[in-house]
């Protein structure tokens, strides 16, 4: 959420935004809500303050000018009877609005429309050249017996899976090698809640225009998430935090749950695109300072790099276009695995910087050094999402025999197997 003044002193860099991340939001309709938003609290006010002057004068009024202050009086309670309501009503239509409006894109988010617009920044590690005709994930999975396609798409319908047996360690292994990289990095675990309430979708951004992706449970009036950002922003909603103890760097693990309402008939096969899955998630706090904000983007994107080396999986970031970065987000650097079986690099990690945006949603706040409130900044970066991760994770490391090594980092967490078999 943008600082309404800033939106007002600065409409021509809104709309800039609004065009740019392509946000269906009507600024014009928006700055006329405010005026009149701002026009009825001031007739409101000056209809309290003679409500008030005449509660004062009536006792005291001649008998001859009390019936007219008594009518006076009357008349402005019935005023303010109708004004009320048009305030509320006006409050509501500028709040629902102000939920639309994007936050403005660093300057060196390339402007593009979709991901063919994105800009590579580096590709790490040489994707396999193969002496065999390698399978694909799903082909993998099945013969090394690591998942359960059909019984769970029988009574859990489309996008459904289980991990067993080795695949279910493999989960497990790659989350705690990604959290204890995280843990060495300094990061706090949190295994957050994974119901929450509206406001705390709202406050992070990802409602009103992300509704139809999130599971609802409408007997509480709770949502699953699609992300721990979510509990993790959340836990400080309604808070003053001191300056000194930030920043406030949490590791979060946790499921997510996502309907993908919106990926109809599209990654139907395999595991690339599912309703349930396991993430670890960086989430920082950080003071209102960009070049700090600057400084803790890139640490963790240097630690979702430094997950996907341990893992010796080739891959490439890229800069997302204002196309592709969301509501809140001023940068995002997308971070792509090679992927044989897609033939191509594909999303499975995004680090995103959202200035205040969250924070003021969140009325999330810090007392600065000169003893005034302020906003401050929050990141978030996908340190791993599984099972999205196992696609490059078994494709690249497979073998012509049909086994797949396993890299040397995650031998220990694998209770020390090296190597996958196929199940006879």
């Amino acid at each position: 959420m943008l600082d309404i003044t800033f939106i007002r002193n600065h409409p021509d860099t809104v709309r800039s935004a609004i065009a740019n991340k392509r946000c269906d939001i009507d600024l014009d309709e928006l700055l006329t809500a405010d005026k009149d938003r701002r026009e009825l609290i001031v007739l409101l006010d000056k209809k309290r303050a003679r409500k008030n002057e005449l509660a004062a004068l009536i006792p005291k009024a001649s008998k001859e000018t009390r019936p007219v202050l008594i009518d006076e009086a009357k008349a402005v309670r019935t005023e303010l009877e109708l004004l009320e309501p048009r305030q509320a009503d006006a409050n509501r239509h500028f709040s629902e609005l102000m939920l639309r409006v994007p936050s403005i894109p660093r300057p060196e988010v390339p402007v593009g429309k979709g991901e063919e617009d994105n800009v590579e920044v580096r590709r790490v590690a040489t994707p396999r050249v193969f002496d065999f005709e390698p399978k694909d994930h799903v082909e993998l999975m099945q013969s090394l017996g690591l998942v359960n396609w059909d019984g769970p798409r029988r009574f859990a319908g489309g996008r459904s899976y289980a991990l067993v047996g080795l695949g279910a360690l493999l989960e497990l292994a790659v989350t705690r090698l990604a959290i204890d990289t995280l843990l060495g990095c300094g990061l706090e675990l949190v295994v957050p809640p994974v119901m929450v309430k509206e406001r705390a979708l709202t406050g992070t951004g990802f409602f009103p225009l992300g509704r139809e992706e999130a599971y609802a449970i409408t007997a509480d009036d709770l949502f699953l998430v699609g992300t721990s950002e979510v509990p993790l922003v959340s836990m400080h909603a309604d808070e003053v935090l001191d300056a000194e103890k930030l920043p406030l760097r949490y590791a979060g693990y946790s499921l997510c749950f996502r309907r993908e309402a919106g990926a109809h008939g599209k990654d139907t096969r395999g595991l690339y695109r599912v309703h349930q899955f396991t993430k670890v998630e960086q989430v920082v706090v950080c003071l209102p300072d960009e070049e700090l904000a600057e400084k803790e983007h890139y640490q963790l994107l240097g630690n979702a790099e430094a997950i996907l080396a341990k893992l010796e999986i080739p891959y490439r970031v890229a800069i997302a276009c204002t196309g592709e970065i969301g509501l809140g987000q001023t940068r995002k650097h997308e971070v792509e695995s090679w992927m044989p079986g897609r033939k191509a690099y594909s999303e499975t990690h995004s680090c995103s910087t959202l200035g205040d945006f969250q924070a003021r949603r969140s009325n999330l706040r810090v007392r600065l050094a000169d003893g005034s409130l302020g906003y401050p900044y929050t990141l978030n970066n996908t340190a791993i999402a599984s099972p999205r991760i196992l696609i490059p994770l078994l494709e690249n490391h497979q073998n012509a025999d049909g086994t797949v090594t396993l890299p040397k980092a995650l031998v220990p967490y694998m209770n020390g197997i090296e190597t996958i078999r196929p199940k006879r």
